[in-house]
């Protein structure tokens, strides 16, 4: 038998060239490379979002050309949608309701009325506490005149898809108006700010809190004389979704870096004035 001999073979450390390692993926890169340094997505700015600011922290915090003049439209619309409400003669919105049915008993205009208690409702945010803005103030008086305005020149139309068609783009119009004034973060409406005080102050939610609030004035309202009916259903299931949907696009990034932290928290967007 032959002797065994011991036979040494020398293994290529790297492939012939336009050949893979066994066992490793065509495109794979060998072992012991350095990876090439991932690429990281570039920073989102962050979304703008309501802020709780005191009233000089809201003037304070910028951009003052553009949530102005979108405090001012926002509030002549919401006079004008509240206009084609009352002219579409088929329900109003609840605190709408009560000052339509004061008109019966006070000899002022619904624009009148709506600003006699816009002011009678702040009286009642001193013992809550809140504070009013320029939004606020503006909110008081605009929506009034501008009510007055519309009725002045718009008559109440006998057809009733004349009258669907108005209630329908009121409560649209409303939405959006909606959306605008409070994107411009200069204060909460009057209403509002009762609402957001009664939360605070209670402990309840903003949701029983406004259920309770508009459940009573549409009762008073009806008392009155105010009308409702399925503009006011219709209201009630619209305005939340409308302006929930729209105040994305209407809310102004503010510079908070010039408040206190103690001054900013989130805030509730509310579908009344």
């Amino acid at each position: 038998m032959d002797d065994a001999r011991r036979v040494t073979i020398s293994l290529p450390t790297q492939p012939p060239t336009g050949q893979q390692p066994t066992g490793q993926p065509s495109g794979a890169q060998p072992s012991g490379a350095r990876r090439p340094a991932a690429r990281r997505p570039a920073a989102r700015p962050p979304d703008a979002s309501l802020v709780d600011l005191g009233p000089i922290a809201q003037l304070r915090a910028g951009r003052l050309g553009r949530r102005l003049p979108q405090l001012y439209i926002g509030l002549v619309l919401y006079g004008v949608s509240l206009a084609l409400m009352i002219r579409g003669r088929l329900g109003l919105a609840p605190w709408d309701v009560l000052h339509v049915g004061l008109t019966h008993h006070i000899p002022l205009t619904v624009g009148q009325i709506l600003t006699v208690v816009a002011f009678v409702v702040l009286i009642a945010w001193i013992p809550l506490r809140e504070r009013p803005g320029l939004g606020t103030l503006s909110n008081a008086v605009v929506l009034g005149l501008a009510t007055d305005a519309t009725l002045a020149l718009l008559d109440s139309p006998g057809d009733l898809a004349a009258r669907v068609a108005l209630t329908a783009g009121g409560i649209a119009l409303c939405a959006l108006a909606t959306a605008m004034y409070i994107g411009a973060q200069l204060g909460r409406g009057p209403r509002d700010g009762l609402m957001t005080g009664l939360h605070r102050r209670t402990g309840w939610s903003i949701r029983l809190v406004r259920t309770g609030i508009e459940v009573a004035v549409l009762l008073l309202g009806l008392a009155l004389g105010g009308s409702a009916g399925l503009g006011t259903v219709a209201f009630a299931l619209a305005i939340g979704p409308l302006t929930q949907a729209m105040l994305p696009f209407w809310t102004v990034r503010l510079d908070t870096n010039q408040t206190s932290p103690s001054q900013t928290s989130p805030s509730q967007a509310g579908g009344t004035s």
